[in-house]
């Protein structure tokens, strides 16, 4: 890969030390909170946050808690000797509870929320639960976490497969919707934990909805609050089901001309909770790009333009993450982790 223009291409244990402590911050903060919560019925007034989900209640909502989770167990299977490792274990023995669970559990099971966070936070909680798995004999107590979970697991496993198998046309949006970013997570947690049923659905969805793709007008991105690109995440998707000789074809036919999404989005109020998804799209744009390169043949056109903008996006963005207003900063730096340690098994 070309020499980054500047600014960490991986994490190292002092920066996993800051990110750590504002994970704890953040999983623990209850307020503002943003629950997306269906009122059935007058009972479902006046619940808090935490009583409605007592793991994931903290970080803004329901997805940036999972993946705020995630990041932190990430840094915790980096890092063993992190000084926040002992702060992040208490954290989980106290909030992973067969309770706590059986509640979560029971929220996503019910029918009329059968769409409730689909497919973002469907596909981070299995990503959370895959990072927990990974563990091995190496720390009894992470698999123990991931054992609780596992109710809550096999809901969200069966309403992915559900969605996989009947949804006719794929969510192309900039956000939490889009079905490309949410299968590639879920590509990815399938591998690691060996579940070929869920792999399989994942590739055959894939296909269906992205392989006969061509043309895109790169031109029209982004949008006013995209954190990712519905271009490349599809092309990231598609560069892990297509083989390697299949991919770089269907890469040239899907997006002849990439110029416009090698420039850094520009983002104009770190304050306003939708401007500052723009940090979120540079992110995502880096480690789809650096993705995406690592994929094509030596020699491809699109090869140095993609390590390039990668860095661009990388070095647009990083500044951004750490200690600015809370918008931005309780999901933020799940992405920066996403990126920068994207290498580590």
């Amino acid at each position: 890969m070309a020499e980054p223009t500047g600014g960490p291409t991986t994490i190292d244990p002092e920066s996993a030390s800051r990110y750590a402590q504002v994970g704890l911050a953040n999983v623990a903060r209850e307020y503002p909170n943003h629950p997306m919560h269906l009122l059935t019925d007058a009972d479902d007034l006046g619940r808090a946050p935490s009583q409605l989900h007592p793991i994931f209640y903290g970080s803004y909502d329901w997805h940036s808690s999972v993946h705020q989770h995630w990041m932190l167990i990430r840094l915790l299977r980096r890092f063993p000797d992190l000084p926040e490792a002992a702060a992040i274990r208490a954290w989980f023995d106290e909030r992973v509870t067969d309770d706590a669970v059986a509640t979560e559990a029971g929220y996503l099971a019910d029918p009329v929320r059968r769409s409730w966070e689909r497919p973002y936070g469907w596909a981070w909680l299995l990503t959370l639960s895959a990072e927990l798995r990974a563990a091995g004999d190496e720390d009894g107590a992470l698999r123990r976490w991931a054992a609780i979970l596992g109710p809550l697991v096999e809901v969200v496993r069966g309403r992915c497969l559900d969605w996989l198998a009947s949804t006719t046309y794929p969510q192309r949006s900039g956000t939490h919707a889009n079905s490309a970013f949410a299968c590639g997570l879920l590509h990815d947690a399938a591998g690691a934990t060996t579940d070929n049923a869920l792999t399989a659905a994942v590739g055959e969805a894939a296909l269906r909805w992205y392989g006969r793709d061509l043309g895109y007008a790169a031109a029209f991105e982004p949008s006013a609050n995209d954190f990712l690109s519905p271009a490349l995440v599809e092309a990231d998707l598609l560069r892990r089901i297509l083989a390697a000789s299949e991919f770089a074809p269907w890469l040239h036919r899907f997006l002849p001309d990439p110029q416009p999404l090698t420039v850094p989005a520009h983002v104009s109020d770190r304050t306003d909770p939708q401007t500052v998804h723009l940090d979120g799209l540079n992110l995502s744009r880096a480690w789809c790009w650096a993705a995406i390169a690592d994929a094509l043949p030596s020699g491809d056109a699109y090869a140095e333009v993609a390590r390039q903008a990668a860095d661009r996006h990388r070095d647009a963005a990083l500044p951004a993450v750490l200690g600015g207003d809370y918008v931005g900063e309780h999901w933020l730096p799940t992405f920066a982790i996403y990126l920068l340690d994207r290498h580590a098994a």
